[in-house]
Order: C-alpha cells, then sequence, then structure tokens
C-alpha cells in the first residue's frame, strides 16, 4: 500500500541516532521523510493515530541473513527470504555470500540487487566473498566487488583459515572502507563436531566443538586487525572466551566488533537433551551453548561489548533437516522471531538494556557497520520505518512464515513484542493481519 502522504500523529518515537525518544508527529511525504515535529499539521495527508504503547522507529537493519539465491531456491529466494524479512520488522538486510556460485565475482553481486529490486520489499546490501569460491587461497577482487554494492567481505560460514590470508584480506578491505567478517573457528578443533563440548554432547554421543575453537580465531583476528589497521567483525559470536577478548581488544583501542544471535541467548546445550537429544532444528554453528556462555554475553550486550544483535537466518528445506543428526545442515530461521526474542529476554526478562538501546543495536550499530545510509530518520532520509508493538504476546506458528522453509526451534513458542508494521521508502510492504494465533 503506497501512501502519498502520510502523518504519524503523536507516535512514540525512538530514533537513536537523532536523540529522539518521545512524542513526536512524522510526516512522510512518498518516499521522504518530510518533517517530524510536534502539532504538525496534516497538510492533505493520511493521519494514523497508533495504539497506546507503539513505538515508531528507523527501519531495522539485519546485518547477516542468508538468501540462498542464486542456486539454493529450494531452500529460500531473495523475494521470500525479504518477505521474511519485513515480517520481522526488517527493512534492510545484509545477505551472506555462500551461494551457488559464490558471490565472489561483480556478476554474481549485481544478480542479488537485480532480484531484490523485483521483489522491492526490504533493501538487500551483499556481503562478498574474502576468497574466491571461499576455498581460503586467493582473495577475490575486493575493489570489483565493493564496487558492484558489496558492504563487506567474508567467507561466512567458513573461516579464513591462515592468518596471512586474512592480512591481506584487512589489508585491501581497509582500501575501501569496508569491514572483514569472519565465522570464527579453527578447524583443527572444531573437526567434524556438530554440538557444544560438554557434559550434554557427552551424554547423547555427539562430537563437540569447544568454546576455544571459536576464540582462537577471534584472537588471532584481533592481532591482525591490531596489526594492519584493518576492521574485524565477529559473526555470530556464541563463546565467553570470545567475547573476553573482544573486551579486551576494545579497550586496546583495535578496530573490533561483534554481533549476537537470539539463539545463543535464549537456549543452551541442554536444549538438545530436553528434546529427546537428536532434534536438528536445535543444530546450528556456532553450537548452543552452556548458561555460562549465556550469562557472559547478556553482559557483553548490558556493557556495550557486544554492539549489533543480528539473525543468522539461515533456511534449510525439511528434507535436509530430517536426517541423522550428524548429517544435517547447521542453522534455523530467524529473521520473523528475532526482534521478539531479544525484546522478551534482553528488554523484558533480562532488563539488560533499554527499548531504546535494543533499537540502537538493529539500526545505528549496523548502519555504522557496513557503511550504510540508514538507521535513522532525519528529515530528507528515505522513510524507512518500522512500527513496534513491545508488549505484544504472540505464539510463533512456523506454518505461518514467510519464508520458504520451516527449519525453527521456537515454533510454539510464547514471545512478548514483535513488528507490527514495516515501512520500506514510503511504501507499507508489511502490516500485522492478526496470522499468528495471541498468546
Amino acid at each position: 500500500m503506497f501512501e502519498v502522504k502520510l502523518l504519524l500523529k503523536s507516535v512514540h518515537l525512538i530514533d537513536p541516532a537523532a536523540s529522539r525518544n518521545g512524542e513526536f508527529d512524522v510526516l512522510i511525504d512518498g518516499s521522504k521523510i518530510e518533517r517530524i515535529g510536534r502539532n504538525l499539521p496534516a497538510d492533505g495527508a493520511r493521519v494514523v493515530e497508533l495504539p497506546r504503547g507503539q513505538v515508531v522507529t528507523p527501519g531495522l537493519i539485519d546485518i547477516h541473513v542468508h538468501l540462498r539465491e542464486p542456486g539454493q531456491e529450494h531452500k529460500e529466494t531473495i523475494a521470500t527470504g525479504t518477505a521474511a524479512a519485513v515480517a520481522g520488522g526488517f527493512t534492510a538486510v545484509a545477505c551472506m555470500p555462500n551461494t551457488d556460485p559464490i558471490n565472489d565475482h561483480a556478476s554474481v553481486t549485481e544478480f542479488i540487487l537485480k532480484r531484490a529490486a523485483e521483489a522491492g520489499l526490504a533493501r538487500v546490501y551483499p556481503i562478498g566473498a574474502v576468497s574466491i569460491g571461499s576455498k581460503g587461497d586467493q582473495l577475490t577482487e575486493i575493489g570489483d566487488l565493493h564496487k558492484a554494492g558489496c558492504v563487506a567481505i567474508t567467507d561466512d560460514g567458513r573461516p579464513v583459515v591462515t592468518a596471512l590470508l586474512m592480512r591481506r584480506a584487512m589489508e585491501y578491505a581497509t582500501m575501501f572502507g569496508i569491514p572483514v567478517i569472519d565465522h570464527c573457528e579453527d578447524p583443527s578443533l572444531k573437526g567434524d563436531g556438530v554440538a557444544h563440548e560438554g557434559a550434554v554432547s557427552g551424554i547423547l554421543g555427539l562430537k563437540g566443538i569447544p568454546g576455544a575453537a571459536e576464540s582462537i580465531m577471534v584472537e588471532r583476528n584481533i592481532s591482525v586487525a591490531e596489526m594492519t589497521g584493518g576492521h574485524f567483525h565477529v559473526a555470530h559470536m556464541s563463546a565467553r572466551q570470545s567475547l573476553r577478548a573482544v573486551r579486551e581488544g576494545k579497550a586496546r583501542g583495535i578496530r573490533v566488533t561483534c554481533e549476537v544471535a537470539p539463539h545463543h541467548f535464549v537456549l543452551t546445550d541442554e536444549a538438545l537433551h530436553e528434546k529427546g537429544g537428536y532434534d536438528t532444528n536445535f543444530k546450528m554453528n556456532p553450537p548452543l551453548r552452556s548458561e555460562r556462555d549465556i550469562d557472559a554475553l547478556i553482559e557483553g550486550v548490558a556493557d556495550g561489548t557486544i554492539t549489533i544483535l543480528a539473525s543468522d537466518h539461515a533456511p534449510h528445506c525439511g528434507y535436509e533437516k530430517e536426517v541423522e543428526f550428524d548429517l544435517a545442515p547447521f542453522g534455523i530461521l530467524g529473521l520473523e522471531t528475532e526482534l521478539g526474542l531479544f525484546l522478551d529476554i534482553l528488554v523484558h526478562k533480562k532488563k539488560a538494556i533499554s527499548l531504546s538501546r535494543l533499537i540502537e543495536m538493529f539500526t545505528v550499530e549496523p548502519a555504522r557497520l557496513l557503511g550504510l545510509d540508514r538507521g535513522t530518520m532525519n528529515i530528507g532520509a528515505a522513510a524507512d520505518v518500522t512500527l513496534i508493538d513491545p508488549d505484544l504476546e504472540w505464539t510463533v506458528d512456523k506454518e505461518q512464515s514467510a519464508s520458504r522453509s520451516r527449519n525453527t526451534p521456537f515454533h510454539g513458542w510464547e514471545i512478548k513484542g514483535r513488528a507490527v508494521r514495516t515501512i520500506v521508502a514510503g511504501k507499507t510492504v508489511w502490516e500485522l493481519k492478526n496470522t499468528m494465533a495471541a498468546a
């Protein structure tokens, strides 16, 4: 639904980048924010008054999403992935390069952007590969990828194994002002592990992945960032040892940032045991860790060490997940549940951060990391807006998902907080129609 002029009247606006947190009128004219103030005249605009308790924020941004296209359209397409994004309140997503073919060439980047424009939902920002074929041997043409539209580089779901390749990647990425994102794991320690190394994996007879497999690579990359002056970003951080390394790196002035996914806050490896041990919807990489890791990550959010929240949205077909635990692919859906899970845990239950800080971690911080002209509602800015009801109680129903896949461990969960409307460039691209049952 496109509104020529839309006046959001006396709404609770939270825009951390502009230091706004209070009652304002927001006038949207076409695709742009025209005015923000109090007691604005309607001036021919359609007036919308929101129910008490709802808030208006700049469009949310998710920097870690797998859209699967090209090559894996049986799992997800750019159209279905961005439909899931807007249903979760996200007006923009950054997509990982582990498609088929790998996004290691400008032509693949251009294809992704073309498909995103055709879908006309969330904005899509491609992330290019560090190495050709993500094989860890030869650097991609980083300048060409950046020119084509890539906002960062990574070989996610594979680590950059050698320190030399990471050094070269950071040196070249710095020339173009983009970060290097790494899926941090030491392959020799991870081996063919499928779950967190601990008592649960021992009981279930599953090969373990220790937290040190992640933190050793984090520490190495921080050292390389210190040497090169590059910007290193830790993808989907899960281990308390990694958090300690990032905290110490920041204290030394090194350009290191990190993100966390909601499943690493709300689930531990005990969930494997509770579900009988072999439900592949609980298999992700990094794996679900211990309660000690969760406590450390929440502390890291509270003290500002962790600055970005992201989903690691990783769709897989049912037949791919319905196999033995060892053989199933890693990953779960995340775009439609992450906002609610983070609100529920971080704001409502743990009270680790304020609602305003949560919005900042979904807007200002990701925009800063990727150099995006997004994340705020300044006058003249694109009218990318998310409407949120932080107190709305709802029940997750995977069958109502906009994604092409259904691999989620959160089916049937009761959650407090969710997006209710998503606006991209002044156009309402999604609005809650009570498709999820009330809790």
